[in-house]
């Protein structure tokens, strides 16, 4: 194998990393995000739209990126990935309203979302059944390795600079990495991975890249409206809406406006044109975009009843009937329109193997435990010994997290040597013994040593599974689906963690008052000597809350041992080793 091809799968898994790092990097930016459009910190919970289109972005859509990654090539999604991400960005750094900066955090979603299938993808393309396992046990590493990078990295830009940097960051990183990756396009690649259409010859589109260059910046200046301008009284003009308060019903908006509907134009009418127009909306067709607008109203429908509930009171969101109907409709819609189209989303047969369908079943129980541990565990620091720092209860976590991208490579190795069902098992059996071992923790257990174990054991455990189970569907499907499979895993893996932390949630709350039921909280003033507030008082809370995570963890527990059992049973017909059952029996004989 070429250099070239190495090369790319290290820049598409350093692009996994930045992306994955920009679903946690809001962590501790978003008191400042939401206050810049004109939230305050007292109705942070209005912020829950932010994470959410991040969500929808990430996840409703990557069936349909995955499956052009099939159609249309690897490399060519990742860069129009790494563009949209980069575009995400810059519209989140110059946010002025809520629409706004959730329309950014969607676009980063879907770029960022949009890069995982392609590189999983690219690793079966450019290694055998057999080698898949330490790539992709380091692919899935750099995903994961975004968790503690998201939260460390937002905390040092937010030492020396406002939040909008952590964006401008993202956006100059995309975009170098989206270049460096495209110079790769033309090198020497293996034959069988699926290639992009030769493009047409003749001079850069000039006149495209004019009408983009004034979109940017009639944009800006929308976005950011300078203060200078604005007084200036010529210039100023620019800025007076023809009616109503909208900022884009400008002279300057309307530029922006015009100048993006021509470079649309353009890209659809030119010879050779900035972004070949029609190539995509055809790659777009055959993946059936019909059939992905219903799997995104579906998914779509999920992700809002969940991610928009409140945690702490509720299981669904106060609109999460009418999103699960919505749901409802659109699935139907999709198993219709299946049945009918000549080209479905999903290949007919593409997912016919055990294994394939597999892999799916076994990802959203993995989802279901993981989720537990990356927002319980924070939540049980903070309930106990880190009452007063949100910082230092995040960063409990650090342990679980570090263990966890070793845990993938780890797994990734022993794939070559074992199979995926058993590996995955082990791993999920471990995190299992972690999460039982968690509901013995007390008020003090963060304190001590046998924490630090709890927290590695349950990582390593969830790490060691990751790549088995990416293995598995690559090597139970055929070549032409791998995009649209490992954007189904994904997915799952996706919806499986909202799923799971509104059901572990309920699950809790249940406990919770059960306790106090069993265990009536006297007032404040009782146990405080007449004060709202004292130590004694926050011992009583925690250990009234306490029972609560205990529940969490137990649940979880039992999704870490369906997992693990799911993988046992259906994964038994996945060959991921170096060598198979046939070839040890025909070498024995």
């Amino acid at each position: 194998m070429s250099g070239s091809p190495r090369v790319l799968l290290g820049l598409a898994a350093v692009a996994v990393a930045f992306a994955a790092a920009d679903t946690y990097v809001v962590v501790l930016a978003l008191p400042e995000m939401v206050g810049a459009v004109g939230v305050s910190t007292e109705e942070l919970q209005r912020a829950a739209p932010i994470i959410s289109g991040f969500l929808l972005g990430y996840v409703a859509m990557l069936p349909l990126i995955g499956r052009i990654a099939d159609l249309r090539g690897r490399v060519p999604v990742l860069v129009a990935a790494l563009v949209i991400f980069a575009f995400g960005s810059l519209v989140t750094t110059l946010a002025y309203d809520m629409p706004s900066m959730v329309s950014g955090r969607f676009l980063q979603g879907l770029g960022g979302g949009g890069l995982v299938p392609a590189t999983l993808a690219l690793v079966a393309d450019l290694y055998p059944r057999e080698r898949r396992g330490v790539p992709l046990g380091v692919v899935s590493a750099v995903q994961e390795l975004g968790s503690v990078i998201g939260p460390l990295f937002g905390a040092v830009v937010l030492a020396v600079a406002d939040w909008r940097a952590i964006f401008v960051i993202n956006l100059v990183v995309g975009l170098v990495l989206a270049a460096a990756i495209r110079a790769l396009r033309d090198r020497p690649v293996p034959e069988d991975m699926p290639q992009e259409e030769d493009r047409r010859k003749g001079l850069p589109d000039f006149l495209g890249a004019l009408l983009l260059l004034v979109t940017l910046g009639a944009g800006a200046l929308v976005f950011l409206r300078p203060a200078q301008l604005l007084r200036d009284l010529t210039w100023g003009q620019m800025f007076i809406p023809f009616a109503g308060d909208g900022r884009w019903l400008t002279p300057v908006g309307a530029t922006a406006v015009v100048a993006l509907l021509l470079l649309v134009v353009r890209c659809f009418t030119a010879r050779r044109p900035l972004v070949d127009g029609p190539s995509w909306v055809r790659s777009a067709r055959d993946a059936d975009l019909t059939g992905a607008l219903f799997l995104a109203v579906a998914l779509g429908g999920v992700i809002l009843t969940f991610a928009t509930a409140d945690p702490k009171i509720q299981l669904v969101a106060d609109q999460g009937w009418w999103y699960l109907t919505g749901s409802a409709i659109a699935t139907l819609a999709l198993v219709v329109h299946l049945r009918r189209t000549p080209s479905p989303l999903v290949p007919r047969g593409a997912l016919r193997r055990t294994p394939a369908w597999g892999a799916i079943v076994v990802s959203f129980f993995v989802g279901a435990a993981l989720i537990a541990a990356l927002i319980d565990i924070p939540l049980f620091a903070r309930t106990t010994v880190h009452r007063d720092s949100q910082l230092m209860a995040a960063l409990e976590l650090v342990r679980f997290l570090v263990a966890l991208p070793v845990g993938a490579v780890v797994g990734g190795y022993l794939t070559r040597r074992f199979s995926a069902g058993l590996i995955t098992a082990v791993g999920m059996l471990m995190a299992a013994a972690g999460f039982v071992l968690m509901t013995r923790w007390d008020i003090t257990s963060l304190d001590s040593l046998h924490s630090d174990a709890t927290l590695v054991l349950c990582g390593f455990g969830f790490g060691l599974a990751l790549a088995p189970v990416n293995a598995a569907i690559l090597a139970s499907t055929d070549d032409d689906v791998h995009g649209v499979a490992s954007a189904m895993v994904v997915v799952a893996r996706m919806v499986g963690m909202l799923v799971g932390i509104s059901a572990l949630t309920a699950i809790g709350l249940r406990r919770y008052y059960a306790y106090l039921e069993d265990n009536p909280m006297p007032a404040a003033r009782e146990v405080c000597d007449g004060k709202t507030r004292c130590r004694a008082f926050s011992d009583l809370l925690a250990g009234a809350g306490i029972p609560q995570e205990h529940a969490v963890f137990a649940g979880a527990a039992v999704c870490a041992v369906l997992a693990a059992g799911a993988a046992l049973v259906l994964f038994r017909g996945a060959e991921t080793r170096s060598f198979s059952t046939a070839d040890v029996l025909r070498a024995g004989g």
